[in-house]
């Protein structure tokens, strides 16, 4: 495995990679017309928000939607006639530069909300030298660098309880793959800048002007260049479309986590190939972190994940059998109002919201997805 290793781009050239805030609508657009990752990866691409709004990095913008195997969230492409596929390309290409010409947009109401005082506090967080794991969790979750509308989301991400129950430590080494807009990012990043090291899975922002790929990767180069002292510690690594992981050295991570991005895995048939590169990079004993929307037990995974959804069982028994081991499950992003058969899958509910104004009402009552939380071990 020899990943190509990228630093952040000189604060300069964020002039010329801008991510706009609106990260699922254009990633998500592109997995549904492309099935591009992502993550994530969400992710993502249907990810988890329209745009986070349209949400998140991917995972959350429609991209949590964020990416391919950025992606937090891949859905899988219908089977169209080649005029029909020809339409939704003309379309998915005006779609991006749409996306990229918002991205100077977003650069300026973001730098006028990053002020001196939010610059100072996320600076602070990121050279502490965290003790208490409980501690600095708390601290980030309530941090004034978090993107407002992040923040929103928390009621059903539960972030700080979430990480705590995966056993996220301030001196671990994590890879986060399909980081989206950075949803989860804007949290692990001041927690382990200090003693850890925090490894996210990328895409090429000098690629072609006209791949999503390369807009999830822009604007997540923009979301890191706001703050080079908070941020700048990040490594990325980039990833070729479509391919599977490559994630760097054996037994180099103590924890990879993967939000809301394993169904794309399976929309592009790299599930056992991304599988096996996640054992491999973790150290022994390392900890795989999973938050996935989670279809009913009797699911078939082929189908639900065109739906971004997964059934639990399936999961479990899948990495069981590829050298893990579950040592625990949690309900803390369970959501039992889900029904997981909505016109547009899991898009249909927030962030994405994916039917406009059609049954709005009726879909921001149920929130967010139902999600499995997941903490296994390699053996």
């Amino acid at each position: 495995m020899h990943p190509r290793i990228v630093p952040l781009l000189s604060l300069s050239a964020l002039l010329l990679t801008v991510a706009c805030d609106k990260p699922d609508a254009a990633k998500k657009d592109e997995a549904k017309k492309a099935d591009v990752k992502k993550g994530d990866g969400k992710t993502d691409v249907k990810t988890d928000a329209k745009t986070d709004a349209k949400t998140d990095a991917k995972a959350d913008a429609k991209t949590d939607a964020k990416a391919p195997d950025a992606k937090a969230d891949a859905k899988a492409p219908d089977e169209k006639t080649p005029e029909q596929l020809a339409k939704e390309e003309e379309e998915r290409k005006a779609e991006i530069a749409k996306e990229l010409a918002a991205l100077e947009e977003w650069k300026v109401a973001e730098k006028a909300r990053w002020t001196p005082e939010v610059e100072a506090e996320l600076v602070k967080l990121a050279g502490t030298e965290w003790k208490d794991a409980k501690k600095a969790l708390d601290a980030v979750v309530a941090g004034k660098h978090r993107l407002p509308k992040n923040v929103t989301r928390d009621q059903y991400r539960h972030p700080a309880e979430t990480l705590a129950f995966l056993g996220l430590q301030p001196t671990m080494t994590v890879i986060e793959v399909g980081p989206g807009e950075g949803w989860y990012t804007e949290l692990l990043a001041p927690m382990l800048a200090n003693k850890g090291k925090l490894v996210v899975t990328d895409y090429d922002p000098a690629g072609p002007e006209d791949k999503g790929t390369t807009l999830y990767a822009r604007r997540f180069q923009a979301f890191l260049e706001r703050s080079p002292a908070g941020y700048g510690k990040i490594e990325r690594v980039v990833q070729a479309e479509g391919a599977p992981l490559e994630l760097g050295a054996d037994a180099s991570a103590d924890m990879v986590l993967v939000f809301r991005g394993m169904h794309g895995w399976v929309n592009r048939g790299t599930w056992d190939q991304n599988v096996k590169e996640v054992l491999a990079v973790l150290k022994p004993g390392g900890v795989l972190g999973i938050e996935q929307h989670r279809a009913k037990d009797d699911a078939k995974p082929e189908e639900s994940a065109k739906q971004g959804y997964l059934p639990q069982p399936w999961v479990v028994e899948k990495l069981e059998a590829a050298g893990f081991t579950l040592e625990e499950a949690s309900e803390i992003n369970a959501n039992p109002k889900d029904t997981k058969d909505h016109p547009e899958g899991v898009w249909t509910l927030p962030p994405s919201l994916e039917l406009g104004d059609t049954d709005r009402a009726k879909y921001e009552a149920i929130g967010e997805s139902d999600r499995m939380t997941l903490r296994l071990r390699k053996k």
